[in-house]
């Protein structure tokens, strides 16, 4: 069955609102075999008709979010019972529920909030345990196909719960046995888009009934295969021989995720020592549940006093070398091991801009070292010339991603990437 979305909104359109619709509804769709093949948001008002009436030429299921409060810009059922050629009536079980709703909060209702107690005729009622307005169910026949109408509250805490307990239970009934298809996500680091497509695309493809897209983002791949299990198990097989050390992850997880659950397993325990990255190694680290019984300390020097103060680096080796340098870059991940009493240690010193750059350390220039317990430190060049947000993310996933490879024995690949012997610990 085709599915299409329309979600309802001005606050959509005008940015106030993040629209989180799209994401929710399809993965609680994707294990009955149903994916949404259209999606489209539309402001509060008359532009709701033309969307609903565009979808009922093309889609078996039509889900709508928003529009069916009180207020006179929530239309949606008003325009739905229009096209589909029904009635409104006031349903009294529905009005009791509203009644309640209000007595309990003693609240005095209003002729507008009795608006949400007219149905369609011949509609069923999905009830709003989280609020006042309740969902629609809708069943249409046009051009000899039934079309399924469900109409939704716009707002996540009304919509998440009644669209598990309620929506999903429905569709389950409407699409018996379908082929459901399996969706793995793979995160791939160290190896740009182009670069991933040409180690595996071919090859994959060459799969019978396999799906295959790739989702560049900072400093990483996602690379995704929807198929049945067997054909994802040949699917799978070939990402891992081709990618080797560059897979991170096979279940999507972040590679924080992923370090962390490297680290707890092999019993050992990390700080952190960052300037130019201002903390966020630290943030994503501790955003991990579990990451407490891993993660020691981290040390934010930004200014070169605080490397010194904190991490005893020498004053006379920033002086020579610079803060930016892979020798202060090494001075700082052993001195935050040596100050935890950590087993590993990560540190970050760059130069983010805009401004500060030269012609031997330009802008978005940064050394990662990586100190640990019996083996000489590493400590890795990168250059990264982007706005500071990316630029902080780019280097928390090029020391993450040195910390995963270290503990799985395995080397760092990247073009960028320029290693020098460090101190021993």
């Amino acid at each position: 069955m085709r599915v299409e979305l329309i979600n309802t909104g001005t606050e959509l359109l005008l940015g106030n609102t993040v629209n989180s619709h799209l994401a929710f509804m399809a993965q609680e769709l994707f294990p009955l075999g149903l994916r949404i093949q259209r999606q489209i948001t539309v402001p509060d008002g008359e532009a709701i008709r033309d969307a609903l009436r565009e979808s009922l030429e093309r889609a078996e299921i039509v889900l709508m979010t928003g529009g069916l409060g009180p207020t006179t810009d929530d239309i949606t059922r008003e325009i739905t019972a229009e096209l589909l050629g029904v009635e409104l009536a006031e349903d009294a079980t529905v009005l009791q529920a509203i009644s309640e709703r209000f007595a309990r909060r003693g609240i005095a209702m209003t002729e507008r909030v009795k608006r949400q107690a007219q149905v369609p005729r011949g509609a069923s009622v999905l009830s709003n345990a989280h609020g006042t307005a309740p969902g629609l169910y809708m069943k249409a026949a046009t051009k000899d196909v039934t079309r399924h109408v469900f109409l939704l509250p716009g707002p996540p805490r009304e919509l998440v719960p009644m669209f598990r307990n309620l929506v999903i239970p429905m569709l389950q009934d409407l699409v018996p046995g379908a082929a459901a298809s399996e969706c793995r996500t793979y995160r791939i680091v160290g190896v740009g888009e182009s670069n991933v497509e040409a180690m595996i695309g071919d090859d994959i493809l060459a799969i019978e009934n396999i799906e295959l897209g790739y989702c560049a983002r900072p400093g990483e791949v996602q690379v995704r295969c929807i198929g049945s299990p067997a054909m994802l198990e040949r699917a799978e097989q070939i990402i891992v021989d081709k990618l080797g050390a560059c897979l991170a992850a096979r279940d999507n997880s972040s590679l924080e995720q992923v370090v962390v659950a490297e680290l707890a397993k092999r019993e050992r325990r990390l700080a952190v020592a960052e300037s130019c990255t201002g903390g966020f190694i630290a943030n994503r680290i501790t955003n991990v549940p579990g990451a407490s019984a891993v993660f020691l300390a981290g040390f934010v020097t930004y200014a070169n006093e605080a490397k010194t103060s904190a991490l005893c680096v020498d004053s006379a080796l920033i002086e020579a070398h610079g803060a930016v340098s892979q020798e202060v870059a090494a001075a700082m991940a052993e001195g935050a091991l040596r100050a935890a009493t950590a087993d590993y240690a990560l540190s970050t010193t760059g130069i983010a801009g805009p401004g500060g750059g030269t012609d031997q350390k330009p802008v978005g220039t940064v050394f990662v070292a990586l100190a640990a317990r019996g083996r000489s430190t590493e400590v890795a060049r990168y250059s990264y010339p982007t706005d500071r947000e990316t630029f902080k993310w780019m280097v928390s996933q090029a020391a993450l991603d040195l910390l995963r490879r270290t503990l799985l024995e395995a080397k760092p690949v990247s073009s960028q990437e320029h290693r020098t012997p460090g101190r021993g610990n």
